[in-house]
Formats: structure tokens, C-alpha cells, sequence
């Protein structure tokens, strides 16, 4: 398959999620989903990592979270969402319920694995996800 890439296009950097509380949605990833502090610039933005993925945390007034040329504004939530694969998802799941971690869903199983979603503190949803394989 011959596939161009756009000129100037060169690497993923992230995935942005909009909060309403850029410190709180940062401890909420590193306290319960082992992610680290890369950068904040409280009360406007925050970035996590987990390995090579980085997470953007864009608070009101963020550049980030700035409405649309239509002036539609970027909200919270949705169902579009990060994917973390996890080992032992029933074991994971306990250690969540017991920190207070909201659910969206129960556990569920198809031929490739298990999965689960959570939501941090303003509705956007993680997916913890555990291979069958």
C-alpha cells in the first residue's frame, strides 16, 4: 500500500482530554492509574504519562479548551477514550471501587479479552482492557 503522510505530520503527541479541574483530574490519573507528572501549569493544563503515551489535561481557559470557530465549546466526557492495558482486571477493578473510582459499566468478556470502563473526575471515560491472550 503507498500511503503519503502531510508534510510536517511526524509523530502522535498526545491525546487531550477537557477538565474541568486540571489538578484534580492529575492526581486523579497518577493516584489511581500509575501515570506521572510531565508538566502542569496549574489551573490551565497538565500532561501525564504512562510509558511513551502522554495525556493532555486542558482546564477552562486552556488554549486547549478555547471554543470552536462556530462557538460550540469543547466539553467533558463523550465515548471516545484511552485504552489502557491492564494485567488482572478483576484485581484492578477491587483496587478502583475501594479508592471511590466512578464505574460506567460491569466487566465484560468477548473472545479477545476483558474490559471495563471508569470515569475520571469529569466524566471522560478510560477503558481498562486485559487481553485474553
Amino acid at each position: 500500500m503507498n500511503e503519503t503522510r502531510p508534510v510536517g505530520i511526524f509523530s502522535l503527541h498526545g491525546v487531550r482530554y477537557q477538565v474541568t479541574d486540571v489538578a484534580r483530574a492529575a492526581a486523579f490519573y497518577t493516584d489511581h492509574l500509575g501515570f506521572s507528572l510531565e508538566h502542569q501549569q496549574l489551573p490551565a493544563f497538565a500532561s501525564v504519562l504512562l510509558g511513551d503515551f502522554r495525556l493532555l489535561l486542558s482546564g477552562p481557559g486552556a488554549s486547549g479548551s478555547r471554543p470552536m470557530s462556530g462557538g460550540k465549546s469543547q466539553q467533558p466526557g463523550g465515548w471516545n477514550r484511552v485504552v489502557l492495558r491492564v494485567a488482572d482486571l478483576p484485581a484492578q477493578i477491587d483496587a478502583l471501587k475501594k479508592a471511590g473510582v466512578k464505574f460506567r459499566n460491569q466487566m465484560e468478556a468477548g473472545p479477545v479479552g476483558r474490559q471495563i470502563q471508569v470515569e475520571d473526575p469529569d466524566g471522560n471515560p478510560i477503558e481498562l482492557f486485559e487481553s485474553a491472550r
